[in-house]
């Protein structure tokens, strides 16, 4: 084995941490016997090798000795290795890719067209490999053949003759999923597949079988879906959770892939596709271990990624998926439970739709004594803001039930908020207070806690003294950003005025370290105090003569809401506006909006800049220029255009338009705020990643959208 591997120059190759001279050690990890090297070489070649799906030219020179490991039965974990081989040849580079390549990129680009090109060229061995007597190996093979070889008809057919005649469950869901990548990435196949995969999914198999058919049957071909889909699936699902009866043989039948006979007696997953585990300190070997630990005791740990693959192919069905989780949700199964928590988060979280019923059920999982479940909800219901409602009075039951879990400390850093604490806050509900006073007697004050102070608002009132008191306590050190922002942040929702000379003290002694920060949250709070922090003004009359920086344009909007005098802060915003800095340009032009016609005089400087490259530029200009001018035309074009280059601005958009409103019936703009609304799909969803305040922007978008349509605003948009 390996023969020719110190005849490659290996150093002269490098990796993502350094020369590649380390690579022929872990290529010989890999062929151990000692599991822990193994899981060692593993972790190297993805971590280092093959470090985030990157391809390296020792990517490719290890292409071949990864071959070898593959196919030597002496080897151990040789599935990971297939895993491996699948991944790196694997990458898909189209049309579209190709034409958005610049030139920094063209090496990396040739190196997965070349890792692509030699998997593919040795892909034939995974036809031997799908009969391995290592189940591992088994596992891997089908999706490898998937995904590399360059005739899907032959695999299609293997896939399916094997089928029958494989002994382990886990193998046979994998299997099933390779015909899915077929069809996927075949799309001449899809018919085909969909036909084999509703028979699969309506005869006598296993349930797991029924439900992975199903799942890939909703990736490849969703109408072929059955239209009781949900009933059916819950089915599935109870079978997998009762234990399995005797029954009669099925009598000796001829093997048909068509018509394919009973199930093979299961083998247990857990024991035969993944070898000797052991615990390593390697990330591939913390990964293994957490799988471990969430699927102990679960008879069907895969049964969570079919349902997150059926709810990716049922996409924008929210009812049908909808009512598929709340059935989950009830299920005497809490692992089960904790699978649709999760997927109720994700589901809310990309799609629109009346969810009270989903959300009182997972609120409902707050009660249990399994603190994962509990723990998983409280997170779901976090991000939801006011579509928690629901589950108020299970958050509220929580929160006085575990004081404990009020505020969270780590390792490293400032404490934070519970999720449970930051649920019901941010409902605007007052029950949160007692957590959010305890936060603030803490020897160091929550990071979040200003925040939640916000969402309550008014009703938060009595924490005004708690924050003034911790305020004036405030060392203003290095570390004095981190102590007064959350405090800061607290007294702005509150709009206290009465904490103008605890505020002043941080905006004068503000340390060099972060202060600059630190400045800018003591001046928004001022700016809310609004009349109240008069006593700020002759400070902020000293700090608006540098006109052209950031904490000039600061201080100047804070005097503005404080004292009114346009004539004071109009020349200092005008300079603002012609500043280097995008984000001090746009920040000047959102405090030009403020002054309204006071402002009118900087019209044709805005106007200008209606055509500037950035995008959030044009849009803040746009907003003043309303703002200052009160006529709606070229605005309202302005933003429309913004609104259709990017989602991201369309709530600011969107709160101008709502603010002009009556929006006329029949225009642009209620075109568009119109199919806004018919959208099922969240405006913000992305596709492999998510912010904490998604849910919350797209409601409010929602909002302030049938805002402008009922025309509640003051100016109009014609």
């Amino acid at each position: 084995m390996f023969s020719g591997i110190d005849e490659v120059d290996w150093a002269s190759m490098e990796h993502a941490y350094g020369p590649a001279d380390d690579v022929p050690e872990l290529l010989r990890g890999l062929a151990s016997d000692d599991p822990a090297e193994r899981e060692a070489a593993l972790d190297g070649m993805y971590g280092a090798v093959h470090h985030q799906g990157d391809v390296y030219a020792c990517t490719l020179a290890c292409i071949p000795f990864l071959f070898e490991l593959a196919v030597d039965p002496g080897v151990q974990d040789r599935g990971s290795v297939v895993e491996l081989l699948t991944s790196i040849g694997g990458f898909d580079l189209d049309e579209d890719d190709e034409a958005e390549i610049d030139e920094d990129e063209i090496e990396g680009a040739a190196n997965y067209a070349m890792a692509a090109a030699a998997v593919t060229a040795g892909a034939g061995v995974f036809f031997e490999l799908i009969a391995d007597e290592d189940p591992g190996v088994r596992l891997a093979a089908p999706l490898a053949l998937a995904t590399l070889h360059r005739h899907p008809v032959r695999v299609l057919a293997l896939l399916r003759e094997r089928l029958p005649v494989e002994p382990d469950e886990e193998v046979r869901l994998a299997l099933v999923e390779a015909a899915g990548r077929v069809a996927l990435r075949h799309r001449p196949l899809a018919g085909r597949v969909a036909e084999w995969l509703g028979r699969l999914a309506s005869r006598a198999h296993s349930p797991g079988l029924r439900l992975a058919a199903l799942a890939q049957l909703a990736r490849c071909s969703p109408d072929g879906l059955p239209g009781d889909v949900v009933p059916v699936v819950s089915g599935l699902l109870r079978e997998m959770r009762s234990p399995p009866e005797e029954s009669a043989p099925e009598g000796d039948e001829p093997v048909d892939p068509d018509a394919e006979p009973a199930d093979p007696e299961p083998v247990a997953a857990a024991e035969t596709c993944r070898g000797e585990q052991v615990a390593t300190p390697t990330l591939v070997g913390q990964l293994r271990s957490l799988s471990a630990q969430e699927n102990a005791g679960r008879g069907a740990p895969w049964a969570a990624d079919l349902l997150r693959t059926l709810h990716v192919g049922l996409d924008d069905r929210v009812g049908d998926r909808t009512a598929l989780l709340a059935d989950q949700l009830r299920s005497p199964d809490r692992r089960q439970r904790i699978d649709a928590v999760r997927m109720s988060g994700g589901l809310i979280r990309a799609w629109r739709g009346p969810y009270e019923e989903l959300v009182a059920l997972v609120g409902g999982q707050l009660s249990d004594p399994e603190p994962r479940l509990a723990e998983a909800a409280s997170h779901v219901l976090e991000e939801l803001f006011g579509l928690a409602a629901p589950a108020a009075d299970a958050l509220a039951a929580r929160l006085a039930d575990r004081p404990g879990d009020w505020v969270k400390s780590w390792p490293s850093g400032p404490p934070g908020l519970g999720s449970t604490v930051k649920a019901l806050a941010r409902l605007g509900d007052v029950r949160a207070l007692p957590a959010l006073a305890a936060a603030l007697e803490l020897p160091q004050v929550a990071h979040d806690v200003g925040f939640a102070v916000g969402h309550l608002g008014a009703a938060a009132q009595p924490l005004a003294g708690a924050l003034r008191g911790r305020l004036a306590e405030v060392e203003l050190d290095e570390g004095a950003y981190d102590r007064a922002s959350p405090l800061l942040a607290g007294l702005t929702g509150l709009r206290a005025g009465e904490a103008t000379p605890e505020v002043l003290r941080v905006l004068r002694g503000a340390p060099d370290y972060r202060g600059e920060w630190l400045r800018t949250a003591a001046l928004r709070a001022l700016g809310s105090f609004g009349p109240a922090a008069r006593e700020a003004v002759p400070e902020l009359r000293a700090l608006i003569r540098r006109p052209g920086t950031a904490s000039a344009t600061e201080a100047a909007e804070a005097l503005w809401a404080i004292s009114g005098d346009a004539d004071a802060v109009l020349p200092v915003l005008i300079e603002g506006l012609q500043s280097h800095h995008v984000h001090d340009r746009r920040a000047a032009a959102m405090a030009l909006g403020a002054l309204g016609t006071r402002a009118a005089v900087v019209a044709p400087r805005l106007r200008g800049l209606l055509a500037h490259e950035e995008l959030w530029l044009r849009v803040d200009a746009a907003i003043a220029l309303w703002e200052v001018s009160g006529r709606s035309r070229e605005t309202v074009e302005a933003l429309l255009a913004g609104w259709e280059r990017s989602r991201h601005v369309r709530v600011r958009v969107a709160e101008c338009v709502a603010r002009m409103g009556p929006v006329p019936e029949g225009s642009a703009a209620a075109h568009v705020l119109r199919s806004e609304l018919a959208s099922v799909r969240r405006h913000n969803a992305m596709d492999g990643g998510y912010g904490s305040h998604d849910i919350h922007e797209d409601e409010k978008l929602l909002a302030l959208c049938r805002q402008a349509l009922r025309g509640t605003g003051k100016g109009t948009t014609a």
